[in-house]
């Protein structure tokens, strides 16, 4: 069961960086209504992604799995890093296009 955090995690991440390039493809098209929605739920995907990390780390330390830890816990780190700035990234240039059209 704790091992389907980390697919979880893996998909909860990928869908935290589709979703707002969904949005910049659908921008020269009409069907733009849903980008706020779209991009709150890039930003709550990402964010249980990197919960289910967490999640899942804590259990490490509580079952003392120390040698896990040290071995997994860069990796973890940089990607964690990367995802959140990413998806941060995605979602502002998402909000900075949408929002000129939103304002017209």
């Amino acid at each position: 069961m704790i091992g389907l955090l980390n697919l979880g995690s893996l998909v909860l991440g990928l869908l935290a960086w589709i979703l707002p390039i969904v949005n910049l493809l659908r921008f020269k098209s009409k069907e733009g209504n849903s980008w706020v929605t779209l991009s709150l739920i890039s930003i709550s995907a990402c964010a249980t992604s990197l919960c289910f990390q967490i999640i899942y780390h804590y259990h490490l330390v509580r079952i003392e799995d120390w040698g896990a830890l040290m071995d997994t816990m860069y990796a973890v780190a940089f990607t964690a890093t990367v995802l959140l700035i990413v998806t941060t990234i995605l979602n502002v240039i998402t909000l900075v296009l949408y929002r000129d059209r939103t304002v017209k």
